[in-house]
């Protein structure tokens, strides 16, 4: 599929390019999408969270009351999970929720969204740019220009660009990311996508992964 590449003041060149079939035109497979996407979220939680149980809970060991004759139930601990302040029954402990999930699965998934991008038709591509110095206002401008304000939006450079990604990090909607680290989830949480001429060749080295 031929994309016309564009300026970041909006207007069209007489540039075109061809998106690699073997990125943007494979067969989607969603579970793998769905298999990527629940692997990068697990991975983003901390897993710090921690529960007192009764030999942690702090509590003396005094007997509560007599075993027999109150005419109520049987208490032995101020520690018990059933007495108020006592300790938490099968309560969530540290651990790490990350999974193994094989490369090629996670490459499937990864063609599988550039693909249902270039399918809505949400892909536009850009000349190489950069900022003289970090300007919110001229990120902004290239967004309008482009007719993308507004919208939640993944730029994908081809390599490292400090003026550009201070010029765009504090503004909602918008992501900025190296190509060869885009993933599944940033690629589809996005509307639309913004890819710098350059930044096709870097897709392409994914396919030697």
């Amino acid at each position: 599929m031929e994309l016309t590449v564009y300026k970041i003041d909006g207007s069209a060149t007489a540039k075109t390019v061809t998106l690699n079939d073997k990125i943007f035109n494979v067969e989607p497979n969603d579970h793998a999408i769905w298999l990527d996407v629940k692997q990068y979220l697990a991975n983003q939680r901390q897993g710090t969270h921690n529960t007192l149980e009764r030999s942690t809970v702090s509590g003396s060991t005094r007997k509560l009351k007599r075993q027999k004759g109150t005419g109520g139930a049987r208490a032995g601990s101020i520690k018990s999970p059933t007495i108020r302040g006592g300790a938490t029954v099968f309560g969530p402990h540290p651990r790490d929720y990350g999974f193994k999930l094989n490369k090629k699965v996670k490459r499937l998934a990864r063609f599988s969204a550039f693909t249902y991008k270039q399918q809505e038709g949400c892909i536009t591509v850009v000349e190489d740019f950069t900022f003289n110095e970090p300007k919110t206002k001229e990120y902004k401008a290239m967004l309008k220009n482009l007719k993308l304000e507004g919208k939640k939006t993944l730029l994908l450079l081809p390599e490292n660009n400090k003026n550009v990604y201070l010029s765009g990090r504090n503004l909602q909607r918008t992501n900025i990311m190296r190509a060869i680290e885009a993933n599944t989830y940033h690629v589809l949480n996005a509307n639309n996508l913004i890819i710098c001429e350059s930044s096709l060749k870097e897709l392409d080295k994914m396919l030697g992964e």
